[in-house]
């Protein structure tokens, strides 16, 4: 089965939302980068779906992922995949994101080429 390879990295929590005003209340919401990256990773999980003949998983999926940043500044393959397992559940991958079973294989340097490889595997 043929990897997803989603370009870039994804973003932090911290990162992915900022402070807004709405009718005088303090809310949360998405910046524009994080809003883009979010919809790039749900339509790209979508057609790897289509390309695979993968139909939404109702059982626990392994997820695994190999990150290759763009530098050697200091960074956590952890701080994103909140969001990256919210964005392949509104890809199909799974119907929830509980029932995904994230597995961090590796992760390397490519300046060239930033990305995360993904790999799914149902479990039985």
């Amino acid at each position: 089965m043929n990897r997803l390879i989603l370009p870039g990295t994804a973003p932090s929590v911290n990162h992915m939302y900022t402070n807004a005003y709405v009718k005088g209340r303090q809310m949360k919401i998405l910046k524009p980068q994080a809003k883009a990256w979010l919809e790039d990773t749900v339509y790209r999980a979508l057609q790897w779906r289509q390309e695979n003949n993968w139909s939404t998983a109702s059982g626990k999926v392994i997820v695994r992922l190999w990150f290759f940043f763009p530098d050697k500044r200091r960074r956590d393959t952890h701080n994103g995949l909140k969001v990256l397992l919210d964005a392949l559940e509104d890809g199909g991958i799974y119907e929830d994101d509980k029932l995904a079973l994230p597995q961090v294989m590796d992760f390397k340097y490519d300046k060239n080429n930033p990305r995360i490889e993904i790999e799914f595997e149902r479990v039985i």
